[in-house]
């Protein structure tokens, strides 16, 4: 991938709170793959979905389905996350810059947790795709 396109990717990372970790991933960064309109993935690692649900929420509202924020929120959007699903919270068909983008959020203790424990190979296995890690982004593993 060129210079160009990378930071047009990570430029994403502008309009949303800070994040611990960011991974794009999927096969729009495949370089045979010529049909750039299809779905850009990134996996987002932050240390408190519910603080930083909160803050996109307000930057953000319309990447979220509309009965989750009128229900609800950024704690019901966590919780549902944390207690009925993976863990992970998605925000799908975000239109930005002329692209078509996923982005899930997850804690970053979780995301170390599915990384080294295959437990539940949810984020593990997105991460055997093509993937780019964004280089601002700070992650470190502690082990």
């Amino acid at each position: 991938m060129d210079d160009s396109s990378r930071a047009d990717l990570v430029s994403f990372l502008k309009v949303i709170p800070p994040v611990d970790f960011c991974c794009i991933y999927g096969s729009t960064l495949h370089p045979s793959n010529h049909d750039k309109s299809t779905m850009v993935d990134y996996i987002l690692g932050v240390s408190d979905p519910l603080q930083w649900h909160s803050e996109n929420l307000k930057m953000n509202a319309d990447h979220y389905a509309t009965w989750m924020v009128l229900l609800g929120g950024a704690k019901l959007i966590t919780e549902v996350a944390d207690e009925i699903g993976v863990g992970v919270h998605f925000n799908p068909f975000v239109t930005w810059n002329n692209k078509m983008l996923k982005y899930g959020v997850v804690r970053m203790h979780n995301l170390v947790h599915d990384i080294l424990n295959w437990e539940r190979f949810y984020l593990s296995g997105r991460l055997q795709k093509p993937e780019y890690k964004g280089e601002h982004c700070q992650f470190e593993l502690l082990l």
